[in-house]
C-alpha cells in the first residue's frame, strides 16, 4: 500500500521551514541564548571599565549600559529571526530553485519516498528519514539535520490518512 500526494511549495513555505528549524534546533537555541545574554554582560563590563577609567561612580555608567543591555535582550530575538528570514530570501533569490519551490508529486511507498519536480526526482528510503515534525500548517520529514521534505497541509485533502501512513512508517522516529 502506498499513496501519492501533490502539493505546491512556495517561498513562504520555505521561509517558515527555516524559522521552524531554527526555533526547534538545539544549536540555534543555544546560539540565540548566548547572543541574547552575553551582549548585556559585555555592556556591564564596559560600564565598569569606563567608570574606572573616567573616575566616575559606577552607578552613573551602569544605569545607561544596563538599560541598553535590557533593550538588547528584549528585542534581539525578533532581530535574530528577521535576520534568518532575510538570509533565506537572499539564498532563494541567488539561485535556481526550480527543484525546491513549485509543484511536487510525492509517492510514498512501503520502501520510501520519491519526490518528483519539474527538474527531476529524489528518492529516500524510510531509514533515511531521521525526524518527523509538524506545526499547524506543515509536515517536515527531515532527511538530514538541516534539510527536510516540506509538505504544506493546505494541499493535502486527506491529511489524517497521510499522517497515519507516516506514523506507521516512522514509528521509531522522533515525532511532533
Amino acid at each position: 500500500m502506498g499513496m501519492e500526494i501533490k502539493y505546491n511549495l512556495s517561498e513562504e513555505d520555505y521561509l517558515k521551514f527555516n524559522l521552524f528549524h531554527v526555533k526547534n534546533s538545539e544549536t540555534a537555541k543555544k546560539s540565540l541564548k548566548m547572543q541574547r545574554y552575553a551582549t548585556p554582560i559585555i555592556y556591564i563590563i564596559i560600564a565598569y571599565v569606563f567608570a574606572n577609567l573616567a573616575d566616575i561612580p559606577f552607578l552613573y555608567t551602569f544605569l545607561p549600559f544596563a538599560f541598553i543591555g535590557g533593550l538588547w535582550s528584549i528585542f534581539y530575538p525578533k532581530y535574530f529571526y528577521n535576520h534568518i528570514k532575510r538570509q533565506t530570501k537572499k539564498m532563494i533569490a541567488e539561485g535556481k530553485n526550480d527543484g525546491l519551490l513549485g509543484r511536487h508529486t510525492m509517492n510514498l511507498s512501503e520502501e520510501g519516498i520519491v519526490d518528483t519536480t519539474a527538474n527531476g526526482e529524489t528518492k529516500v528510503n524510510w531509514s533515511g528519514i531521521i525526524k518527523y515534525k509538524e506545526d499547524d500548517a506543515t509536515l517536515y520529514l527531515y532527511n538530514s539535520s538541516v534539510s527536510a521534505y516540506i509538505i504544506p497541509k493546505r494541499d493535502i485533502p486527506n491529511i489524517e490518512e497521510l499522517k497515519t501512513f507516516l506514523n506507521e512508517k516512522l514509528s521509531h522516529r522522533e515525532k511532533p
